[in-house]
């Protein structure tokens, strides 16, 4: 079980790191724009974040019950580490 807790902890880090590099990418890309200029690393977050939004306004009550599910993970998630 030690093995199990010593897994999850690094997937919440890195699930932690993964947060902070689109948060990262999303200000890179309002501060520089997304014109004629290619910006390494940091390709298409903010359409990337709009398709995925729109994805969920388009699919309905199932879009709606698959955000609840994603901020249900990430509030238990933050509510147990605090």
């Amino acid at each position: 079980m030690k093995a199990m807790e010593i897994v999850k902890t690094w997937a919440r880090e890195f699930i932690d790191l993964m947060l902070i590099f689109i948060a990262i990418g999303v200000l890179v890309q309002i501060i520089f724009g997304t014109g004629d200029t290619k910006i390494p690393y940091f390709g298409a977050v903010v359409a990337n974040l709009m398709d995925l939004i729109g994805q969920f306004g388009t699919n309905g009550l199932v879009g709606l019950i698959a955000l609840l599910v994603i901020i249900g993970i990430f509030a238990k998630r933050t509510s147990s580490t605090a």
